[in-house]
């Protein structure tokens, strides 16, 4: 099994175990060990496994299918599936990537706010090209709003 495959696998093991609640460390080796951790207590961990599990649906057989759907229930609230169904409508692509496409990578940084979690999404194209995203997260681990802007400036 080449190492992309096993990098692909591990992270989509973590996010569905994050996403069940369970919390977990994964090692990959690519070059040397490295190591990726989270707490499922963090805003910024839950957004990065979202995103991580999610581009691994995009990814693998059926791009996405109930995977997809089902990672979109557990992480996002009600109202931000239905305003990414018009979004997706209007635009013909993937409302959480905003793209037709999916990234080679992504980086998720923590933005901070007072009443929620704010962070950017910086993802990587196979043409070398970045392109940003801000997503706003509530205290109850929902995410609510996926776009350009921050929730407040949307």
């Amino acid at each position: 099994m080449n190492s992309t495959r096993t990098i692909r696998r591990t992270a989509l093991a973590a996010g569905l175990a994050l996403a069940l609640g369970l919390g977990m460390t994964a090692t990959a080796s690519a070059g040397g060990p490295r190591t990726v951790s989270g707490k499922p207590s963090d805003a910024v961990t839950r957004i990065a496994d979202f995103y991580g599990a999610y581009i691994d649906a995009q990814s693998g057989p059926g791009n996405g299918g109930k995977l997809a759907e089902e990672l979109r229930k557990y992480y996002l609230t009600a109202d931000l599936r239905k305003q990414l169904k018009a979004w997706e409508a209007k635009n013909n692509a993937d409302g959480v990537l905003r793209a037709q496409n999916v990234p080679v990578s992504w980086k998720v940084t923590d933005n901070g706010t007072a009443n929620h979690t704010e962070a950017g999404i910086t993802f990587t194209w196979g043409d070398g090209r970045k392109t940003k995203l801000v997503v706003d997260m509530t205290r109850g681990y929902k995410i609510f709003h996926i776009g350009t802007k921050g929730a407040s400036g949307s």
